[in-house]
C-alpha cells in the first residue's frame, strides 16, 4: 500500500465522527491516533523485555529511563502491559486503560500526547459512545516498521496534516505554509551546496524557529534523501501554538528525529535553542502581527545586550514583527569560519521599505546589506498563501556567499510565474508548478540578469514565453505581433540600495525679510532655521553630497544650506521599482477616433430610439 493509499485509509476513520465532530474537527482524532499505533507497533518487538527491565530497575531503586531507552531501541519507551490489541479486550474499561497507557509512555512522548489534548478528545469519544470503535479501527492498521519504514509513515503523516490543514481554512495560514513554496525554498538554500552535500555520510542541521506542524523541514529532509541517501538531516525547531508543535514533535518522532530537538514557547522572548547555530535554516513567520506581548523581553535584550544579544542592530515597529524573525535567524547563523549558514525566509513587502533612515527597520537593513548577508530575493505571486492574498517575498540570506555574489545582491521577479488552482484554498488561488520552481532557482544558480520575452500574434495573443539571459539574442517579433521583454532577474551592488537623507534649511526672516540671526552660543552670528520651510532630500550613497545639493538645490533656493547634525544613513529595497517597465501611451489621434466612433454609435443609437 503507498502513503496515499495508506493515509486514504486513516483518514477513513473520520466516517465514524461525521456528525460528532465538525469537519474541521477531524484531525484532533486522526493524528494523536495515527501517532498513537505508529509507536504501539514501533514498540512492540521489545515490549516484554522493557516490562522486564522496568521491574528489575524499580526492585533495584535505580532510575530505569536510560536502561528502558537502551531496551527499547528507541529515544522513547513505554511501561504499560498493555498495548492497543489489549486494549480491545476490555471494551467496558477502554477510557480508563487507554489513560494509564498513555501515562506510561516517557515523558517527550507524553508531551505530544498533553499539548494535542488528547485526553479531552478520549473523554468527548467516550461520551459519543465512539471511543472503542475508533480505537478498534487503528488498531486493525498495520503500521509496524517492517510494513511502513519511516520514510513512508512520514510522508502518510505530512498527508494527513495536509488534508487537516485544508479543510479548516480559518486557521491553514496560521501553521501550514503551500508545499510549493516551501519546495522553492528549499531548493534556493541547497543549490549552491550540491557537491558539498552529495558527499557519503554528510551530517548537517537545519532550524525553523517558526516551525508550524513541521513542513519545512520535512521538505528539506526529503531533498537531501532524494539527492543524497547516505546524507543526515539533524532538525531543530520551536512553535507556539500547542497543537502544531504536537503535530511538528509526533512527525519527528515518526521519523526518527531527536524530539527534543523541537521546543515549545514564543521564539522571541524565549529562545529555546540558545546558544546554538546551524548550517541552514528556513521561516515562514506571520505577516504583519505585533510583537507586543513579548515588548518587554525583546527590548530588554536589545538594550541590555546590544550586539551580543539577538536584536543589536535594531528594532522594527511593534505592528508587525516579521523583521525580529531575520535578527533572530542571523544570530543563529554558524561562524564563516565554522562553514557559515545560508537561510531563507518569506516576508511581506513592508520590511523591504518601510521605516526612513535611521528607523529601526532602516537599521536592519543596512545592517544585512554592510555586512554583504543579502543572497536574493525573489519576489511571488500574490494569492499564494492560505490566509493573505498579499505579495510575499524569499529572502535568501548567507555568510558564505559564492565570490561571484560578494557585495552583489540579486532581485528575481517571479510574480507571473503561476498557474490557477483547481480548487481554491481560503485566499490560496495560485500555485507554482515544477516547471516555475524549476525556472526560478535555474535563474538564481546561474546569478545572471535575464528578461522574459513574451511574443504576441497580429490579434494581440500571446503565442510564447521564454528567458533570455544577458548576451543571448532576442527572438523575432511574428508577422503583424509584438516582442515585449520586462526584466525578471537584475543584479545590483549592496550600496545601490543605500542614501543619506539631509535636511535642507531655509532662514527664518524677519517682517523686514531679512534672515534673523543668532544671538548667543554657537549660532551666534548665523542665520536661523525657519522650520515651515525645512525640507528632506535621499542622495544615493554612490553620489557626492556637495555637487548633488550645487545641482538639484541651490538653482531653486540659492539661501538653502545642509545641517550636517541631522544627515542620516538609510537602506531600502524598492523591488517593484527595479522591475516597473514605462508603457508610453498611445498617440493622441488614435484615442481621438476611437471616442469619435464611440460617440458616433451612441448618437445612432439614440436617433433609433427616437424614430
Amino acid at each position: 500500500m503507498n502513503h496515499q493509499s495508506l493515509s486514504a485509509f486513516i483518514w477513513s476513520v473520520a466516517d465514524l465522527l461525521r456528525g460528532d465532530y465538525k469537519q474541521s474537527e477531524y484531525g484532533r482524532v486522526i493524528l494523536p491516533f495515527t501517532v498513537l499505533r505508529r509507536l504501539d507497533c514501533v514498540l512492540e518487538p521489545s515490549k516484554a523485555a522493557v516490562l522486564a527491565e522496568a521491574d528489575a530497575k524499580a526492585k533495584a531503586g535505580l532510575n530505569p529511563e536510560p536502561f528502558l531507552l537502551r531496551k527499547a531501541g528507541q529515544s522513547f519507551y513505554n511501561t504499560s502491559p498493555l498495548d492497543m490489541k489489549t486494549l480491545m479486550g476490555d471494551q467496558d474499561h477502554i477510557r480508563e486503560n487507554l489513560y494509564g497507557y498513555l501515562q506510561a509512555f516517557s515523558p517527550a512522548v507524553r508531551d505530544i500526547f498533553e499539548r494535542f489534548e488528547f485526553h479531552a478528545q478520549i473523554d468527548r469519544l467516550a461520551k459519543a459512545r465512539l471511543l472503542y470503535q475508533v480505537t478498534e479501527k487503528f488498531a486493525q492498521i498495520d503500521l509496524h516498521p517492517e510494513a511502513v519504514d519511516n520514510h513512508q509513515m512520514g510522508l502518510v503523516f505530512e498527508e494527513l496534516i495536509r488534508k487537516f490543514a485544508e479543510i479548516s481554512n480559518e486557521t491553514a495560514g496560521e501553521h501550514f505554509t503551500p508545499r510549493e513554496v516551501i519546495r522553492l525554498m528549499v531548493n534556493l538554500i541547497f543549490v549552491e551546496d550540491d557537491d558539498a552535500l552529495s558527499k557519503p555520510g554528510v551530517v548537517r542541521t537545519i532550524y525553523d524557529p517558526t516551525a508550524g506542524t513541521g513542513g519545512m523541514l520535512s521538505i528539506a529532509g526529503e531533498y537531501l534523501t532524494d539527492h543524497n541517501p547516505q546524507a543526515r538531516l539533524t532538525m531543530f525547531g520551536q512553535e507556539l501554538n500547542p497543537e502544531s508543535y504536537a503535530i511538528c514533535k509526533a512527525d519527528m518522532l515518526i521519523k526518527g528525529q531527536e524530539v527534543t530537538n523541537i521546543v515549545f514557547g514564543n521564539t522571541l522572548s524565549d529562545d529555546g535553542h540558545h546558544g546554538q547555530t546551524f548550517d541552514y535554516m528556513l521561516s515562514n513567520p506571520p505577516f504583519g502581527v505585533e510583537w507586543k506581548k513579548v515588548q518587554n523581553e525583546v527590548r530588554k535584550e536589545h538594550e541590555q545586550q546590544g550586539y551580543n544579544g539577538r536584536f543589536g542592530p535594531g528594532l522594527p515597529r511593534v505592528s508587525d514583527g516579521s523583521m525580529l524573525f531575520l535578527l533572530h535567524l542571523i544570530s543563529k547563523m554558524r561562524p564563516a569560519k565554522d562553514g557559515g549558514s545560508r537561510f531563507g525566509i518569506v516576508l511581506n513587502g513592508s520590511p523591504l521599505f518601510t521605516g526612513g533612515a535611521g528607523s529601526g527597520e532602516s537599521e536592519i537593513r543596512r545592517y544585512v546589506l554592510e555586512n554583504d548577508l543579502l543572497e536574493a530575493i525573489i519576489g511571488l505571486p500574490t494569492d499564494m498563501f492560505y490566509n493573505t492574498g498579499i505579495a510575499t517575498y524569499i529572502w535568501i540570506v548567507s555568510n558564505r556567499k559564492p565570490a561571484a555574489r560578494k557585495g552583489k545582491v540579486q532581485l528575481i521577479d517571479a510574480s507571473s510565474y503561476w498557474q490557477k488552482m483547481r480548487k481554491s484554498l481560503g485566499s490560496k488561488r495560485k500555485e507554482l508548478s515544477d516547471a516555475h520552481i524549476d525556472e526560478i532557482t535555474r535563474l538564481f544558480g546561474e546569478f545572471v540578469e535575464a528578461r522574459q520575452a513574451t511574443l504576441t500574434d497580429a490579434d494581440g495573443k500571446a503565442i510564447s514565453r521564454q528567458i533570455v539571459r544577458a548576451g543571448e539574442p532576442e527572438p523575432t517579433a511574428p508577422e503583424g505581433g509584438t516582442l515585449t521583454l520586462v526584466p525578471i532577474s537584475r543584479i545590483f551592488r549592496n550600496e545601490d540600495f543605500g542614501y543619506r537623507s539631509i535636511t535642507v534649511e531655509r532662514p527664518l526672516k524677519d517682517e523686514h525679510g531679512k534672515p534673523v540671526l543668532g544671538i548667543k552660543g554657537k549660532q551666534k552670528g548665523k542665520p536661523q532655521p525657519d522650520s515651515s520651510l525645512r525640507d528632506t532630500e535621499n542622495i544615493p550613497l554612490a553620489e557626492d553630497i556637495d555637487a548633488y545639493f550645487q545641482r538639484e538645490v541651490l538653482p531653486h533656493a540659492p539661501d538653502a544650506w545642509i545641517d550636517p547634525d541631522k544627515t542620516r544613513v538609510g537602506y531600502e529595497i524598492p523591488f517593484n521599482r527595479h522591475f516597473y517597465v514605462f508603457k508610453p501611451p498611445r498617440p493622441l489621434a488614435e484615442i481621438d477616433a476611437e471616442l469619435k466612433a464611440c460617440t458616433d454609435r451612441i448618437k445612432q443609437m439614440i436617433e433609433g430610439l427616437s424614430a
